[in-house]
């Protein structure tokens, strides 16, 4: 059922102390809080939610521990726990009173991950409108974008054969446990060994006793996947269970390490992609290609993130510049003039290639057209402080989804951190200018 309105009373209570009473009302999540239009995002995601049963939490108060996780880099258990001693957190999210419990459960925050899905764009463009209303960001920034390219890594280890075939004998057996299914032998302490012992032999360059241990690693995998088949034939509900891991160690036993071809980098995220962007410190990074739209000219509040989506498949990146200029179009709802990009996108397919400049490019680069060229590379510390204070450097979250989820929450979350800085800042200068009017000498006062 959708979630109840939130609403304040306005009385003051006997035992608890009203948040507005304890706080800075000049803080900037206080006026961050005050700027964003809480109606219009619960208005937007109410087709959501049925007409029946019990009412949902609070929207703001979901939406506000989202926005606050991105834009302090926390966990999920680290917001939540923030939230219980930090009556700006708590007022941000709507309370009246300061709370000394956290009224909800963890796990809420991933169940409204799962059923926001493409309804987070909203929050990305609520959050640019927000700048734009503060005065950070203005309509003519919107114009002239700059689009690049990055790779969002996953939460797993670095995929060597050992690594994975230990990984797939483990799932194997835990999975078997689970549905009561008794192995004849689980090669558990046999598997470890030889993973460890070929990690070892690899890094000693003493390549034949490493691929001997390999031999033991996928000849134990073998069995367990020949063991489960016959234990569980004839049973629709284990298959049922069995088919999709089954599938994945069957890929894992049999794939090379040289191969052409699709492959598979975790045996718990299939999902993972080997992308390879030509950097010396990671010449291969596992994860998922995430596209980025940032204003090419500065504005006041400095550059926002205009679009960020999740690109699976490993898309070639002219292929996606029609598609992420659409979106960002329709995301900002400004005309882009000019869009500036690196040679990874040459053959582009936009619609208008005339008002596509890429990086290196002589002909038609002139005047302002060139300063701006310049400005191109400006999006690479942007995508640093996606990674290096928000979630993009690497995504805990479960599947596409997840992975979808948290290069948008990323985004969301920088544009609030700017707009953050913009409200501490103008709230800095003005007090400032106020305390300098106030003790200008009386002779100046009489001559003004």
């Amino acid at each position: 059922m959708r979630p109840k309105k939130h609403k304040t009373t306005g009385s003051n209570d006997l035992f608890r102390a009203r948040l507005d009473q304890i706080i800075n009302l000049k803080h900037e999540l206080v006026l961050l809080a005050g700027k964003i239009d809480w109606d219009w995002i619960d208005g937007e995601i109410a087709p959501l939610y049925s007409e029946n049963g019990r009412p949902g939490i609070e929207t703001r108060f979901m939406i506000g521990l989202l926005l606050l996780k991105h834009i302090y880099g926390l966990s999920d258990e680290g917001v939540c726990e923030r939230w219980v001693h930090d009556p700006y957190f708590q007022f941000f999210t709507g309370e009246e009173f300061f709370q000394h419990t956290f009224p909800h459960e963890r796990s809420d925050l991933s169940h409204w991950r799962k059923r926001l899905g493409d309804k987070l764009e909203l929050l990305l463009a609520e959050s640019l409108r927000v700048a734009h209303e503060a005065g950070a960001l203005r309509g003519q920034d919107l114009k002239r974008v700059t689009v690049d390219t990055t790779v969002q890594p996953k939460a797993i280890t670095f995929p060597t054969d050992a690594k994975l075939l230990h990984a797939a004998i483990k799932g194997l057996n835990r999975l078997a446990t689970r549905h009561g299914v008794r192995l004849r032998q689980s090669y558990s302490r046999v598997a470890k060994a030889a993973a460890m012992m070929a990690g070892r032999y690899a890094h000693a360059k003493q390549f034949r006793r490493h691929q001997r241990q390999l031999r033991i690693l996928r000849s134990r995998l073998g069995r367990i996947i020949r063991d489960i088949r016959r234990k569980i034939e004839g049973q629709p509900a284990r298959e049922e269970a069995f088919a999709l891991p089954l599938g994945r160690a069957t890929q894992i036993r049999s794939q090379q390490q040289r191969q052409r071809g699709w492959k598979l980098y975790s045996f718990h995220a299939p999902e993972v992609e080997c992308i390879g962007k030509g950097k010396a410190a990671a010449p291969y990074e596992f994860g998922v290609k995430a596209s980025i739209v940032t204003n090419n000219r500065r504005a006041p509040g400095g550059l926002f993130v205009l679009h960020a989506r999740a690109l699976p498949d490993n898309p070639y990146d002219g292929h996606t510049l029609r598609d992420v200029i659409d979106r960002t179009e329709t995301l900002t709802g400004c005309p882009i003039e000019r869009a500036y990009v690196d040679k990874g996108y040459r053959g582009h397919d936009a619609q208008n290639p005339r008002r596509v400049f890429i990086s290196g490019q002589k002909r038609g680069v002139f005047g302002v057209i060139k300063r701006e060229l310049r400005r191109r590379s400006a999006i690479e510390p942007i995508i640093g402080h996606l990674k290096a204070e928000g979630h993009l450097g690497r995504c805990y979250l479960k599947g596409r989804a997840g992975d979808a989820a948290n290069v948008i929450l990323s985004a969301v979350g920088y544009n609030l951190r700017r707009i953050l800085a913009w409200l501490r800042d103008f709230w800095r200068i003005l007090l400032t200018a106020l305390i300098a009017a106030s003790t200008v000498s009386p002779a100046i006062k009489s001559v003004s």
